[in-house]
């Protein structure tokens, strides 16, 4: 059967592959962090390199390598390292992270880059602005919170000002950061949006009410923003059988084990070191501690909401935003040995209330802290930012 096209139709067809365009490249986006250990700005950044590398080439580019790093090369992202790149205040090697960051960039050529934690976001926003590379930058705690290092309260707040002349967007993860740099005069409100946390959900599911020995649990660092001792004073205190599991690691790893070594017999305390994967320990788990002296937005208490754990949490910065008092939890004031005392001693002493609570801090991650909401609206900043800059045109288009 012999088929005819007409002259007419085949100007047609080609009209509409003309429609189409030339095939284009993802924009690239640039991930810059200080640090690569296991915690929560890094769980974060993994869950935006997955969640977003159908949608935009990421790249990664760190102070050190570790968890962050594994985890990138692991999905297939490309890694740089920045030389200089360090957590403190140190000219000499924040000049060298400078120079490492410009000539990384130089090399990238990324259409936008995506700054975490406060060196990082210094950093990298001003090598941005240098070479006229429009830039966005998340704040998951600013450096003057209260209890943060001295130099960083008195440096911080004049150079968190000054670069975010360079930032397109400040990304707060809760409003009580984005309050806060409002009030300090940080950026206008415009240069503001709030992006919670949200974190992948998982089958595993804790039973709050099971078990004759309640088990408590923190996950965190073993740094002074945690204070892991104020947990261990505050379960010594409540007098009764429980066990206590710490996760994590960190330079005051020891001095807690030294505190925890002399509790009473009825107190068992477990140090479990770094994990990559708490869903199982939260699961067995019930009870959620979180004893810090302040927190931008934790990613730990919404894995444990995500589990259906009960959360004692210090009432600090953004975490009333994710434990309301009294419905998925209890708030107690930052410090405060008999509050926190009193609240672990409620619910070890209440199963029917633990898991009420758990119930209802599920049905909250459920409803406002899926990594779908957070994924939504950070593709949402960034498609906003890029739509007012063109991608770069020295590349070719694969």
């Amino acid at each position: 059967m012999t088929v005819t096209v007409t002259a007419n139709e085949l100007a047609s067809r080609a009209g509409e592959l003309a429609c189409l365009g030339p095939k284009t490249r993802n924009p690239r986006i640039l991930q810059i962090v200080t640090r690569a250990n296991v915690g929560g700005v890094a769980v974060h950044v993994v869950d935006l390199l997955r969640g977003l590398q159908d949608d935009f080439d990421m790249i990664l580019a760190t102070g050190e390598e570790g968890y962050l790093t594994e985890e990138a090369r692991a999905l297939g992202i490309e890694c740089h390292f920045l030389p200089g790149l360090v957590q403190k205040i140190d000219p000499l090697s924040d000049l060298k992270a400078v120079s490492s960051t410009v000539r990384a960039m130089r090399k990238i050529q990324p259409d936008m880059v995506h700054c975490h934690t406060t060196k990082a976001g210094l950093i990298g926003r001003l090598a941005a602005r240098l070479l006229n590379v429009p830039a966005i930058y998340t704040v998951h705690t600013w450096c003057f919170t209260k209890g943060t290092a001295r130099s960083w309260r008195i440096f911080g707040p004049p150079s968190e000002t000054v670069a975010a002349r360079w930032a397109q967007r400040i990304i707060t993860v809760s409003d009580a950061n984005r309050m806060a740099g409002i009030r300090r005069r940080v950026a206008g409100p415009e240069k503001f949006v709030t992006v919670h946390n949200g974190v992948e959900d998982c089958f595993a599911r804790a039973k709050p009410a099971v078990g004759k020995v309640p088990r408590i649990v923190m996950v965190a660092r073993f740094v002074a923003q945690k204070n892991q001792a104020l947990l261990i004073d505050a379960v010594n205190a409540v007098g009764s059988p429980v066990v206590l599991t710490f996760v994590g690691d960190g330079p005051l790893q020891q001095q807690a084990m030294q505190k925890a070594a002399s509790c009473p017999a009825h107190i068992k305390v477990e140090f479990l070191g770094e994990q990559r994967d708490v869903t199982k320990i939260l699961s067995s788990s019930n009870l959620f501690v979180l004893s810090t002296n302040w927190e931008g937005f934790p990613v730990s208490v919404l894995e444990a909401m995500r589990a259906g754990l009960p959360v004692i949490a210090m009432d600090v910065d953004g975490v009333r935003e994710a434990v309301k008092n009294g419905d998925n939890g209890l708030l107690v004031p930052a410090g405060d040995l008999d509050a926190l005392s009193d609240a672990i001693r409620t619910l070890i002493g209440d199963p029917a209330l633990r898991e009420r609570m758990g119930a209802r801090g599920r049905l909250a991650y459920e409803e406002r802290f899926s990594i779908d909401g957070m994924l939504r609206k950070t593709r949402s900043v960034y498609e906003d930012i890029l739509r007012g800059h063109a991608p770069n045109a020295d590349r070719d288009v694969q």
